[in-house]
């Protein structure tokens, strides 16, 4: 596993409406953080012609939940992809507790690449995976 110095990282401010009724952030709203930090790594390392040429969709979510988030706190979401096959990427999201670097969750989602026009799969080809 990379370490966390080698990944995208983005920070995470806990909102209000990111608190469910038991007094912690939901646990649809963790995924809502993986899926940021998976869009935010792809627009920080993609050029604007590979943003216009591809996108991406998610095709399974698989989270693990550790320890709750509340209010006020700050996370760090750190991502990394892995192997890929065809059109499809495995990614990974750790979120961690800033300061304590507490993991929180993490998840292992698969995305598969699209033609940004056609939005029909594409294999992934050197030009994306030079970049991630």
């Amino acid at each position: 596993m990379k370490q966390d110095a080698e990944k995208f990282s983005l920070a995470i401010n806990v909102q209000e409406q990111d608190i469910d009724e038991l007094g912690h952030v939901n646990n649809v709203v963790y995924l809502r953080w993986v899926q940021e930090v998976a869009t935010a790594h792809w627009n920080h390392a993609a050029p604007a012609g590979l943003q216009e040429m591809y996108t991406w969709v998610v095709i399974r979510h698989e989270i693990d939940y550790f320890y709750p988030a509340f209010l006020g706190d700050n996370i760090i979401g750190y991502t990394w992809v892995g192997e890929h096959q065809g059109a499809k990427f495995v990614r990974f999201v750790k979120l961690c507790q800033a300061g304590s670097g507490k993991v929180l969750a993490e998840a292992k989602t698969t995305w598969c690449l699209l033609d940004a026009k056609t939005k029909r799969p594409r294999r992934i080809e050197q030009d994306v995976l030079s970049i991630l």
